[in-house]
């Protein structure tokens, strides 16, 4: 009997927690996919995004200035963890058993809403943890399907999110998410709202087999390779991103490219703003539909600082960032303003 009553307590929160909520007016933004490119009310457009992941830890004052700034700099779209817990945060929608976390719900649901209203497109991403991210969470498939159901659920009324099922799921540690899993999870989603837009993250660049097992057995709307982290790599994406492209031919069915997690400075390799700009040049001239400036703590650093968006608390993410980053956000906006900006 102690599983329905979950069930029925679950239920319980969800309706209050709507009940709640304001009224939604018809979302401002709509993301949908044509084939291989993302659309934005109907229109094809390439997604250039920030890594924005601690987003739930800090208030508005905060989330709505870097927003604001992140829309200016040309930028369309932001990544959001639901259940960031690094650093001691309290920065999640959902807790480590995929339950309800109602402070972390409704500043997720606020900053939803207010990405709505300035045109952005949000990625809201679960993960399995593993450590360094904070403890390992939503390590059972029933747990991860209350936390699936919880996002959905309470966000179902905004069309300009997407939801990332399992960050880096091939990884075998506390992250591994098998295909079979994904299989239900996405189930779950189409049953709960059939249009909402779901991807699976992977580390490393994808094998044939395993893009096949993406496309047709998972069913993703579109691939979210994270490419390898190393001098070099940005000058292979192009190729890489064809290759893609042309083994989805192949396997009968074509969905976007979407590069929701390169490289990033304070991570072994420190690539350079140039590098940057190659890798985003690469990704669009090879056919992808997204690519993100990914940022993060400083990994040799006792306390990780700067941790950038990886620890909002510190202050705004612009400020966070070191010089060579500032310099590389130039150059990606003045490449959006001369060619992705129509």
């Amino acid at each position: 009997m102690r599983q329905p009553l979950q069930n029925c307590l679950f239920c319980a929160f969800l309706l209050v927690f709507m009940g709640n909520a304001p009224l939604m007016a018809e979302s401002h933004t709509v993301l949908g996919v044509e084939g291989s490119r993302f659309t934005v009310n109907g229109q094809p457009t390439f997604l250039l995004g920030v890594s924005y992941y601690g987003a739930l830890g800090v208030g508005p004052e905060v989330w709505k200035s870097d927003l604001k700034e992140i829309k200016k700099r040309g930028f369309n779209w932001v990544r959001i963890w639901a259940n960031w817990n690094a650093f001691g945060q309290e920065a999640f929608a959902v807790d480590a058993e995929g339950n309800p976390y109602d402070a972390g719900l409704k500043r997720l649901q606020a900053i939803v809403a207010y990405c709505d209203e300035l045109g952005l497109i949000v990625d809201v991403t679960l993960s399995r943890g593993n450590g360094v991210t904070g403890p390992k969470r939503l390590q059972t498939l029933d747990a991860h399907l209350r936390a699936v159901r919880v996002l959905v659920t309470a966000l179902k009324d905004y069309r300009n999110w997407y939801l990332d099922l399992s960050n880096e799921r091939n990884i075998r540690d506390a992250r591994f998410t098998s295909i079979e899993d994904l299989v239900i999870l996405r189930k779950e989603v189409r049953t709960l709202d059939p249009k909402r837009l779901v991807t699976a993250s992977h580390a490393g660049d994808i094998s044939e087999e395993e893009l096949r097992d993406y496309v047709l057995k998972v069913g993703v709307d579109f691939i979210s390779p994270h490419r390898p982290r190393r001098a070099g790599s940005p000058q292979e994406t192009e190729a890489k991103t064809r290759e893609y492209l042309r083994q989805m031919e192949t396997i009968g069915r074509v969905v976007p490219v979407h590069y929701q997690e390169p490289f990033r400075r304070a991570f072994g390799w420190q690539p350079t703003a140039e590098d940057f700009l190659i890798d985003l040049k690469g990704a669009y001239r090879g056919g992808a539909a997204g690519w993100c400036f990914h940022n993060g703590d400083t990994r040799n650093a006792h306390d990780g600082r700067p941790r950038r968006s990886f620890d909002l608390r510190d202050g705004n993410l612009f400020t966070q960032l070191d010089s060579e980053e500032k310099r590389a956000i130039e150059l990606i906006a003045q490449f959006a303003k001369d060619v992705l900006i129509k």
